[in-house]
């Protein structure tokens, strides 16, 4: 097993890629924080893992809250007593909205938990990294973070965001034993999209014009996470600070 007796935390859990991530952990040896918003679905992944022979605990967290992220971190620690990976997952859409038609509050959002919410984990659980002298951080970022016309304005940046925080905490703490490196998904067969509300339809066909370049359309979710457990596992141990894209070539075009 690639990941035994490792403590990962993965937000964003509870379906999707980040399920997907939680569960397969979890099949490495893992003993995995599922966390979410959404506690019955939290409830279910966390269930379903244990049934299956692997070790799983619930927390409810809403990334744009400190105090949330605070308790998961602390949750992990007194659960498993200490923490080996953290999946910054958890993410929303902004409905391809453009930068004249963006409303503050939906730009506040979508950076609070595309970027500002993974700030703030790898913040509380890197004192625990650098205790242990080790530690992994895997950011799941977007197509959209590499790329100008691959989402919204708000979206976009909260996802180029994202790549810089890993580079620069990827290769500030190096020294300190503990990687941070970021995956960049194409379309996946996930729920972020039902997060959009109200689509710019002009902006959404921009976006479409150039998706025909994927390999197929969409990704399911064991796909990306095949990419997190290489850079959670051993496989990994000198890939450090960068980004790895898991589009079909979408963004080779």
């Amino acid at each position: 097993m690639k990941l035994q007796n490792k403590v990962a935390i993965v937000t964003g859990a509870a379906s999707g890629v980040g399920k997907a991530i939680a569960e397969l952990y979890a099949e490495e040896g893992a003993k995995v924080v599922v966390a979410d918003m959404n506690e019955e679905a939290t409830l279910a992944v966390v269930n379903a893992i244990n049934q299956n022979g692997g070790t799983a605990i619930g927390v409810v967290a809403n990334v744009m809250k400190e105090e949330d992220i605070q308790a998961m971190v602390e949750r992990a620690a007194e659960a498993f007593g200490r923490v080996d990976i953290l999946v910054n997952n958890a993410g929303i859409m902004d409905g391809f909205r453009l930068i004249e038609t963006i409303e503050d509050d939906l730009w506040d959002r979508v950076i609070g938990i595309n970027l500002t919410g993974p700030m703030r984990a790898i913040r509380r659980a890197l004192p625990f990294m650098l205790k242990q002298g080790e530690g992994v951080i895997v950011n799941i970022a977007s197509a959209a973070g590499i790329t100008g016309g691959k989402g919204g304005v708000a979206y976009t940046s909260s996802k180029h965001g994202l790549v810089g925080l890993t580079k620069n905490v990827g290769y500030m703490y190096a020294k300190s034993g503990i990687r941070c490196n970021a995956i960049a998904p194409g379309g996946v067969l996930t729920s972020i999209m039902n997060s959009m509300g109200n689509m710019d339809m002009a902006a959404l066909q921009e976006f479409q014009n150039g998706a025909g370049t994927q390999r197929r359309e969409p990704v399911d979710p064991s796909e990306i996470a095949t990419v997190a457990l290489f850079l959670a596992s051993e496989d990994s141990k000198f890939v450090n600070g960068t980004v790895i894209t898991a589009d079909g070539g979408w963004t080779s075009y």
